[in-house]
C-alpha cells in the first residue's frame, strides 16, 4: 500500500511507495527532510511520529528502543506501516548554499601514524563562510565522494581537515598518501545540519572520540574572540595518549579562555597516564550528573553517540539541545 506523509512544520505532504523508506520518498519528491548518512548510523534524519507507525528491515544504530517507544523514528530506514504518517521535525537550517570549490593541497602532516592533518587553500582566494561543525564532500573518481568535517575557522580561505586512515579505504589508504602540495581537489561546501547554535545560550558540553575532534575544534575557534562565549567543557576520548593529536593546542586554549575545561579520557591507557580512564561518556556523567541546562555536541563513533545520547537523556539532557555528528567510515 502507498502511504501519505504529512510533515507538520513545513506543511508538506508526500507519498511513500511500498517498500520505500520515508526519506527516500521525500528525496524523490524534493521534500528537504534533514539527513546525512542515509543508512541509519548518524541520526540526522530523526523525526517525531505524531501519528502512524513504521517498521525497520534492520534496527537503525542511531535509534534506541526507548526513543522508539517515545515516538521517535529514523526516516532513512523507516518503512510506513499505516496509510498515514504525521511527522514533526525542525526544518533544516541553511546558512549558505553549498557549491563546488576548487582547492589546492598546501600540506599533509601526519599527526599520528593513522591521523593526517590536510590543509587546503581555496583557488579563488575567497573566504569560505560556514557554520562551525559543518563538513565538506571531497569529490573522487567515478562520481564517488568522501565527507570530512571542517576543523578550521569560518571566514578563511585556508581549510583544515583531520583524516583517519582506514585500512583499505579508497581515499584514506589510497589517494591520501600520494597527495602533494599544489595538487588540485574539488570540494562541495558547506554541508551538514550539525552546526554550532549560539542562540541556545547554554553552557556547552563538547564530546568527541577520534577525529570527531575536528568539528569541535572549529566550534572552539569560533568562540576565541567572542566576548559572550558560554562556559565550555570539552571531553575527548581516545585509546592511548599518543592518539591525542591536538593535545598541546587544546591545552593552550585552557590558558587563554575563561570557563574552559578540557578532559582527555583514555580507554586503553598505560600505567604512566594520570588522567581519566574509561569511556568518554562516563567521564561526562561523572562531572555532570544533571545535564538539563547544557547544550551538548557529540562527535565520533556511532557506538559512543548511541550510548551517550541515551544516558545523557536519562540525566536530564534536553534532546532539543543535543546535537550529534556520527562518523561512519566507508571503504569503497
Amino acid at each position: 500500500m502507498n502511504a501519505t506523509v504529512h510533515w507538520l512544520e513545513a506543511d508538506r505532504r508526500f507519498e511513500v511507495q511500498p517498500g520505500e523508506t520515508v526519506l527516500a520518498a521525500a528525496l524523490r519528491q524534493e521534500v528537504p527532510l534533514p539527513h546525512e548518512c542515509q543508512f541509519g548510523g548518524c541520526g540526522s534524519c530523526r523525526v517525531q511520529l505524531l501519528q502512524g507507525e513504521v517498521r525497520y528491515g534492520e534496527w537503525p544504530f542511531a535509534l534506541s528502543e526507548e526513543e522508539a517507544a517515545q515516538g521517535q523514528a529514523i526516516a532513512c530506514q523507516a518503512l510506513p506501516q499505516t496509510a498515514e504518517l504525521v511527522l514533526s521535525v525542525r526544518p533544516p537550517v541553511v546558512y549558505a548554499e553549498p557549491a563546488e570549490r576548487k582547492v589546492n593541497v598546501v600540506a599533509v602532516d601526519w599527526l599520528h601514524p593513522d591521523i593526517a592533518r590536510v590543509r587546503l587553500a581555496l583557488q579563488d582566494g575567497q573566504a569560505l563562510n560556514f557554520r562551525p561543525g559543518q563538513y565538506v564532500d571531497l569529490k573522487l573518481a567515478e562520481g564517488r565522494h568522501r565527507s570530512f568535517s571542517l576543523a578550521s575557522r569560518s571566514g578563511e580561505a585556508m581549510l583544515e581537515l583531520h583524516v583517519r586512515r582506514i585500512p583499505g579505504g579508497l581515499f584514506t589508504d589510497g589517494l591520501l598518501g600520494h597527495l602533494q602540495p599544489g595538487d588540485e581537489l574539488t570540494l562541495k561546501v558547506p554541508l551538514g545540519s550539525f552546526q554550532y547554535r549560539a542562540e541556545d545560550d547554554r553552557p556547552l558540553v563538547l564530546v568527541a572520540t577520534g577525529t570527531g575532534m575536528a568539528p569541535l575544534r572549529s566550534i572552539v575557534l569560533s568562540l576565541l574572540d567572542d566576548p559572550n562565549r558560554p562556559p565550555v567543557s570539552l571531553y575527548w576520548g581516545m585509546r592511548q595518549a599518543n592518539e591525542l593529536y591536538l593535545d598541546e593546542e587544546i591545552r593552550r586554549w585552557v590558558e587563554v579562555l575563561d570557563d574552559f575545561r578540557y578532559v582527555p579520557v583514555l580507554s586503553r591507557a598505560d600505567t604512566a597516564w594520570t588522567g581519566m580512564r574509561g569511556h568518554v561518556q562516563d567521564a561526562v556523567l561523572a562531572d555532570h550528573p544533571d545535564l538539563s541546562e547544557q547544550a551538548i555536541y557529540l562527535c565520533g563513533s556511532p557506538a559512543m553517540i548511541a550510548e551517550a545520547r541515551s544516558r545523557f537523556a536519562a540525566a536530564g539532557a534536553s534532546l532539543a539541545h543535543l546535537y550529534t555528528d556520527s562518523f561512519v567510515f566507508q571503504e569503497h
